[in-house]
C-alpha cells in the first residue's frame, strides 16, 4: 500500500465515522423534537378537558344563582278612571300559587304608563297567608318601559313562605294624571 492509499483509507474511515455520528445525532434531535410535539399536544388536550369541565361546572353554578319564578306570561293592562263620580282607588292583584318565595331574593317587574296618560306613582302590596301586607311605591312610571326590581328584606313580611298575592293600587291623590292606563309585564321572583 502507498502511502496515498493509506491516507485515503484513513480518511474514509475517520470520515465514516463521522458521518454516522452526525447521522446519530441527527435521529437524536428528531426524536427529541417529535417527544416535545407529542408533550405540547398532550398538554393542550388536558388543558382543554379540565377547562371544558370546569367551565361547565362554573355555569351551572351561575344558572343555579339565577333561578326565577314567573308570575305573568303577557304585559297586563290596567286601565283607570280615579275622576269624582268613581271610587278614589283602583286596585288590580295577582294570585300567587303555593310558592315559597323564601328562597328569592328579589321581586321583579316591568312597567310604563300608556300614551300620555301616566300615573307617576303606583302601589304595590304583597300579602300573605298571616294577612301582613307590605307596600312599595313604584315611583316615576311614565310612558317608556321602567324595570323595577325590589329586594324583599325591604318589604317587611315575616314570612315569605306563605305569599298570597301581588296588589297594584292606583291612588287618585298620589296619581299624576288621574285617567289613564298602566302595563305591567315580566313580574317575577328571582335572585
Amino acid at each position: 500500500m502507498t502511502r496515498d492509499e493509506i491516507y485515503e483509507h484513513l480518511a474514509k474511515v475517520y470520515l465514516g465515522k463521522r458521518e454516522n455520528a452526525a447521522q446519530r445525532k441527527k435521529k437524536r434531535t428528531l426524536n427529541q423534537s417529535w417527544l416535545v410535539i407529542n408533550i405540547v399536544i398532550t398538554a393542550v388536550i388536558l388543558i382543554s378537558t379540565v377547562y371544558g369541565f370546569t367551565a361547565f361546572l362554573t355555569r351551572r353554578v351561575v344558572l343555579q344563582n339565577q333561578v326565577f319564578y314567573a308570575l305573568n306570561n303577557n304585559p297586563i293592562r290596567i286601565a283607570y278612571d280615579l275622576n269624582d263620580p268613581f271610587p278614589s282607588t283602583k286596585t288590580f292583584s295577582i294570585t300567587i300559587p303555593r310558592k315559597d318565595a323564601s328562597k328569592y331574593s328579589r321581586l321583579n317587574l316591568t312597567i310604563r304608563g300608556m300614551n300620555a296618560a301616566y300615573p307617576g306613582i303606583v302601589k304595590m302590596i304583597v300579602g300573605n297567608q298571616r294577612n301582613e301586607k307590605a307596600t312599595y311605591f313604584i315611583q316615576n312610571v311614565q310612558s317608556h318601559w321602567q324595570k323595577v326590581s325590589v329586594p324583599l328584606e325591604k318589604l317587611n313580611l315575616t314570612d315569605w313562605t306563605t305569599v298570597t298575592d301581588v296588589s297594584f293600587m292606583l291612588e287618585a291623590w298620589n296619581v299624576d294624571f288621574k285617567k289613564g292606563a298602566v302595563l305591567i309585564d315580566d313580574i317575577s321572583f328571582s335572585n
